[in-house]
């Protein structure tokens, strides 16, 4: 009764205040603004969930203060922070086995702080790092409270939503690639990548002929973005977590008949002309470039794949000249825009275009904050993999095979993200973070599943 007296005493300042304020048009957000703070107080969930689903439209909200991710993520922090205070959250939640390791990052990423040679861009590296952490520990929280379906529908939707601009718009396109709403297309391919594999498992899974057609559409819809966006990284991301995930429904595609392997046959001489015909010329040259690897790097026909093997000459050199401490978070712009390299590769006139990240999130922690820290990273990203993984086995022993795929089709999309960090640099990506604090709790509960079904048999 006091507690409800008192938030009803605030709204009525508050909303009294905004009316005698040059802006009494925002006096009914502030009743909106509470109701909405008290259905995450009773659901956190929520926030988490629409956090993962904003992330492809982060690019409407480029340049303001203060966007919907950020005022969910403040909400939610500042909520589960006073729950835990009020003891309203089980100490349990906070069980995780990447506490060490991740602990144990940060103490090196302080380290390589202390000795940073520019101190202003390690700080604002920091400050991107931070949501991730932050990112990390809302999930850990919630992650018991999280309906993953949920998350899996508004991830497939929310990037499926994007990929039908980009194709429909010149506007969400960049020199013909598709960039959705970010701004390079790269970035955008690792969001199909990533929701490839959840919208795959909601068609397989889906329980109406009505809706799994709906779910197919929707991973059509992802894989057509895919081919626009021109990403040979992409491509090789998608075909190889496609490969691990027909591995794991192996026993699933025994089961097609003899009689109906004609039709399957059909299908896919249909589909797979069809498929390479609408293949962008541009991307299959792309594509082609690969193949041509063997015979050595070309900068002068592909300037893309000469400025990656440049970022490994200078990464390579920063970890030679610190290999304990690297150069400071968030240097490695700095050494490249010094060598020759930045020069020859730039695109656009002036200095802006000389200060490239590492475009390969492992090797700019290697070189930026030292060889310890970069293996606790990947220590980290193995031990997420490893947590999925033993998900999906302790759910087949217990014969549970839908919690088993959704676990593999998780691992699947984390699997997207850890093989395209070796592409891009984003160590503080919200979904790479979000993924993480819930794969801790996968495992346990799957383990603690396991333990009760040997119980009860």
């Amino acid at each position: 009764m006091i507690v409800a007296t008192a938030v009803g005493a605030l709204l009525a300042l508050l909303c009294l205040g905004l009316l005698a304020s040059p802006w009494p048009f925002l006096a009914p957000f502030v009743v909106i603004g509470l109701a909405g703070l008290a259905a995450l107080y009773r659901r956190p969930a929520w926030g988490l969930l629409g956090i993962a689903a904003l992330v492809p439209f982060e690019g409407l909200f480029k340049g303001t203060e203060f966007t919907g991710a950020k005022l969910l993520g403040v909400s939610m922090i500042g909520i589960l922070a006073v729950q835990l205070l009020l003891r309203q959250l089980p100490e349990a939640r906070l069980r995780n086995n990447l506490w060490r390791p991740l602990v144990l990052f940060m103490l090196a990423y302080l380290i390589s702080l202390m000795f940073t040679e520019r101190l202003g861009l390690s700080l604002g590296h920091l400050r991107e790092l931070a949501v991730g952490l932050a990112l990390f520990f809302i999930s850990v929280l919630v992650a018991a409270e999280l309906d993953l379906k949920m998350l899996f529908r508004l991830v497939s939707l929310s990037v499926a939503a994007t990929c039908a601009l980009a194709l429909v718009s010149a506007q969400h396109q960049v020199g013909g690639r598709a960039i959705g709403l970010l701004e390079d297309a790269n970035y955008f391919a690792l969001l199909i990548a990533f929701a490839a594999p959840m919208s795959a498992w909601l068609a397989l899974r889906a329980r109406h002929l009505l809706t799994r057609v709906g779910w197919l559409a929707v991973t059509l819809l992802l894989l057509a973005g895919m081919t626009k966006t021109d990403s040979r990284s992409g491509l090789v991301v998608l075909i190889s977590c496609l490969l691990i995930g027909l591995w794991h429904h192996r026993a699933e595609l025994r089961q097609i008949r003899s009689r109906h392997l004609g039709f399957v046959l059909l299908g896919a001489a249909i589909v797979v002309p069809l498929g390479l015909m609408s293949l962008p010329a541009d991307y299959v040259a792309r594509i082609k470039s690969l193949v041509e690897l063997k015979s050595g790097i070309n900068a002068h026909q592909d300037a893309s794949l000469g400025r990656r093997a440049s970022y490994l000459v200078v990464g390579s050199q920063m970890i030679r000249d610190n290999p304990l401490v690297g150069s400071g978070p968030g240097t490695f712009p700095v050494h490249y825009a010094a060598t020759g390299f930045a020069k020859a590769f730039s695109e656009e006139a002036g200095t802006s275009d000389l200060y490239r990240r590492a475009h390969n999130t492992y090797l700019e922690l290697f070189s930026e904050i030292g060889i310890p820290g970069g293996l606790l990273f990947i220590a980290l990203v193995l031990l997420g993999l490893r947590n999925f993984e033993r998900a999906r086995q302790a759910s087949q022993a217990c014969d549970d095979g839908e919690q088993a795929d959704l676990a593999t089709h998780l691992a699947l999309s984390f699997l997207a993200m850890a093989l395209f960090l070796m592409f891009l640099s984003a160590p503080n990506h919200k979904y790479l973070w979000i993924m993480l604090g819930l794969s801790g709790y996968l495992r346990l509960d799957a383990e603690s599943r396991l333990a009760r079904f040997r119980q009860m048999t």
